[in-house]
């Protein structure tokens, strides 16, 4: 897809990392992905580190506030034309606002909500911030996954929130997957946890694309980070990987086929 201008409502558009070690976290990721770092002042006390690849901005970091919780994790986040109206439509539908609308200075309007499933995503409205400069491309964000142990009310929510449809995808892992499609287009998908997988949280997870899944694995264990599944090759799709950055936060990298 590369360069971005504008992203439709119901589309991903903008990803970001919530640490307890922002320094660290820049030095990490700027040695995988080639990220720089440029810190964004804000009206609150600590500042938004913006994460560029070639030059166009990619994502985010900050560092994280106690009530987040003690494990630094990457946040996905939905284009909507109303984030008031989206938070109150997540609750009708069986969801719940787990932080309500807040205005981001004049950059946009932001809040989370938690789907029947557990799982939480971010609704962003956009205002002066569209959303990332590049997607979908080596460095930036390039697919969204929803891993619950119940597809079918997830299913039914994002459709009714989003207009999303879940197509069946066949299997991967020997478990049910799915792509959420929003008229036509691929937009994620959805896994179907396992039960051998032991008590994982239904989550949302973002992969990056890379040009060598192998050697961001390599490079990764290098720096500090774990290699959380072992690289997996899905044929006409690429080869992709789950790893966990030196303080916990999980994310995926894919080398789509044909990239080299």
């Amino acid at each position: 897809m590369g360069e971005m201008t504008s992203y439709p409502p119901g589309a991903f558009c903008w990803v970001d990392l919530a640490t307890n070690a922002p320094e660290s976290a820049k030095a990490f990721y700027g040695a995988i992905f080639g990220w720089t770092a440029r810190d964004v002042p804000t009206d609150y006390e600590i500042p938004y580190t913006h994460l560029f690849s070639g030059g166009k901005l990619a994502c985010a970091l900050y560092e994280m506030a106690p009530e987040q919780g003690a494990f630094p994790y990457w946040a996905v986040y939905v284009a909507v034309t109303d984030a008031q109206a989206s938070a109150e439509r997540a609750e009708q539908l069986g969801g719940r606002v787990v932080m309500p609308v807040v205005d981001v200075m004049e950059t946009g309007r932001l809040c989370f909500v938690q789907d029947p499933t557990k799982a939480v995503i971010g609704l962003w409205e956009p205002r002066k911030h569209l959303g990332a400069e590049i997607d979908n491309t080596v460095g930036a964000r390039s697919w969204c996954e929803l891993q619950t142990r119940d597809t079918a009310a997830a299913a039914a929510f994002y459709q009714g929130l989003f207009g999303w449809t879940a197509r069946p995808s066949g299997q991967l892992a020997d478990v049910n997957y799915f792509i959420f499609e929003l008229a036509g287009q691929e937009v994620g998908g959805m896994l179907e946890l396992d039960k051998r997988w032991g008590p994982m949280p239904p989550n949302w997870s973002t992969y990056f694309g890379v040009a060598d899944c192998d050697w961001v694995v390599a490079e990764t264990k290098k720096l500090g980070g774990s290699l959380v599944m072992e690289p997996m090759e899905v044929e006409g799709v690429g080869r992709f990987a789950f790893l966990g950055d030196p303080q916990g936060a999980i994310f995926a990298v894919i080398q789509f086929a044909g990239a080299t």
